[in-house]
């Protein structure tokens, strides 16, 4: 496992702490338009993701997406997965909450 380059578990919410650094999330494609996909973060908010290839995603499909935060609902993917359509956004959800809070030290 390379933890040279760590990448934050964030949500919608969460991104916006994390602007310029690498970070994991996970969304729900809801469009792919012109080499952007847009989604539905695991916190019920909308991201935006560029890069990556986003056009092999199916709509409604999960895809985990690692990449550079360039904003507040935007990122720049490097690696992104399909995680296909059925996937615990609740758990990932809270996932997120406890890497970024309490159980911080836990995670790279």
């Amino acid at each position: 496992m390379d933890t040279s380059s760590p990448a934050v578990f964030v949500n919608a919410e969460l991104l916006k702490m994390h602007v310029g650094k690498r970070v994991r999330t996970v969304l729900q494609v809801a469009r792919n338009e012109g080499g952007v996909m847009v989604g539905q973060s695991t916190d019920g908010q909308q991201l935006t993701v560029k890069g990556g290839d986003p056009k092999g995603f199916a709509l409604s499909h999960y895809v985990e997406v690692i990449g550079i935060a360039d904003g507040n609902q935007s990122i720049r993917a490097e690696i992104c997965t399909d995680f296909g359509e059925r996937f615990d956004a609740v758990s990932y959800n809270g996932l997120c909450q406890l890497a970024n809070g309490k159980y911080k030290n836990l995670f790279l």
